[in-house]
């Protein structure tokens, strides 16, 4: 009796290409889907560019919480201004508020923090000048990190030369007994407050440009230094800003 043979499909796969059959098919796992092709978009690398926004981001999302303090500050100011007390001898309501005279050192001394602002973001811009920042790449030096210490340098001065001019300010309103203690006027102690919260804000921005010139020329990372230098910058344009919205509240808020 003739052999019979039974054709086994699975079989069939595993012949050569060239002798009838199908090529051979590879039944490796791809791990739930996929070549693994797209891993590359998960595991990418972050740039100096991504740090330096992430940076920023973190900078400005403190100072967005800093400045709703300041604005809680000038609603109580508001608010305060509205506040009477009976005079006892003519058993009439009397306000309380009676406004601050305003040093007039405070006019100069606000121009000398909106040259400082100035200062500090040529300080920004010379950091980041491509032409500059390609030969410390290139290890050519640190020519954009000269420049902007230099301007750094000068921002500092001139926010040395702000908070001198605050000190004489309160020292005249002190004089004239508007103190952060005195029952004269309400309004001597918001004027103490809101001056006094913006000068150690102020003074917080000095030590940062402080440790930039005396620490970055040892930095060895180029997008470190950018990152010191524009948070710095930054932070100095808001501290600017706020002090300009703090004087024409005072000045014209009473």
């Amino acid at each position: 009796m003739p052999a019979t043979f039974t054709r086994h499909p699975g079989r069939t796969q595993n012949q050569e290409t060239g002798q009838g059959g199908k090529p051979p098919v590879d039944h490796r796992p791809t791990g739930g889907g996929g070549d693994g092709g797209d891993d590359d978009s998960n595991n990418s690398h972050r740039g100096p560019r991504e740090a330096l926004y992430r940076a920023r981001n973190f900078l400005f999302c403190g100072l967005a919480g800093d400045q709703i303090f300041f604005l809680v500050v000038v609603i109580l100011f508001y608010a305060r201004q509205s506040s009477t007390h009976m005079d006892p001898r003519t058993l009439h309501q009397v306000m309380d508020w009676k406004p601050v005279p305003l040093p007039w050192i405070l006019r100069p001394n606000t121009v000398v923090l909106l040259l400082s602002c100035l200062t500090a973001e040529l300080a920004r811009r010379r950091i980041f000048r491509e032409v500059d920042v390609m030969d410390e790449w290139l290890g050519l030096g640190k020519p954009a990190l000269s420049r902007s210490l230099g301007w750094l340098a000068a921002t500092g001065a001139l926010g040395m030369l702000f908070l001198a001019g605050q000190w004489w300010a309160w020292k005249q309103l002190a004089a004239q007994g508007y103190s952060f203690a005195s029952s004269a006027t309400p309004a001597s102690y918001f004027f103490c407050l809101l001056s006094g919260l913006h000068a150690l804000h102020l003074a917080a921005g000095l030590v940062c440009i402080v440790l930039c010139l005396t620490v970055l020329p040892s930095v060895g990372k180029v997008e470190n230094r950018q990152i010191a230098i524009d948070a710095t910058a930054w932070f100095w344009h808001v501290m600017g800003l706020t002090w300009v919205v703090l004087y024409l509240i005072l000045r014209f808020g009473q």
